[in-house]
């Protein structure tokens, strides 16, 4: 029996340069983007130690180019998608390796005028809505509520329904 293999990336981070948006040879397009994520623990003389780890990630066809056209230095963007290895030599002739996250998928964080670097997504990217966030706090009213009365119904048991473990539909549940 064969066994299953994840390869499962999800990063969420800040870009610390624009977006590089090019082109192949055949017209995809491709764009290469640089993620900043951060980790911060106390080392053993209890002083806090933030690091920065630096990824690598390439998006291939529409979503390079929603990359390329919406991100920039300093947004705040979550990516998920997959490790992925290549060979390449460089001008010396030797070969080289780099690993970098193969993107599947881009959510654009931080909202308009925030820490996520944007102008905001397009219609129908991203958002349903292009109108902005609301600032004002709005007086909230909460509406009273009244006890509903069940009916109740006849259980095998004989009890009406109401057993120790039993399980009422309407029950509140807290998700």
């Amino acid at each position: 029996m064969a066994t299953k293999s994840i390869n499962k990336v999800i990063l969420i981070g800040h870009l610390g340069q624009d977006p590089e948006l090019r082109y192949t040879g055949s017209g995809t397009p491709v764009c290469s983007l640089r993620i900043a994520t951060n980790e911060g623990y106390k080392d053993s003389d209890g002083n806090f130690v933030e690091r920065t780890e630096w990824h690598s990630v390439v998006a291939w066809a529409r979503l390079a180019e929603i990359c390329g056209e919406y991100l920039k230095k300093g947004s705040q963007v979550y990516f998920e998608g997959s490790l992925q290895t290549r060979t390449w030599e460089d001008r010396e002739g030797n070969t080289r390796y780099t690993t970098e996250v193969k993107a599947k998928e881009m959510i654009m964080l931080g909202g308009r005028g925030g820490n996520g670097g944007y102008g905001g997504p397009p219609a129908g990217v991203g958002s349903q809505s292009t109108s902005p966030p609301q600032t004002q706090a709005q007086p909230q009213t909460q509406p009273q509520t009244q006890p509903q009365t069940q009916p109740q119904t006849q259980s095998a048991n004989g009890n009406g329904g109401a057993s120790a473990g039993s399980f009422d539909v309407e029950d509140d549940l807290p998700f």
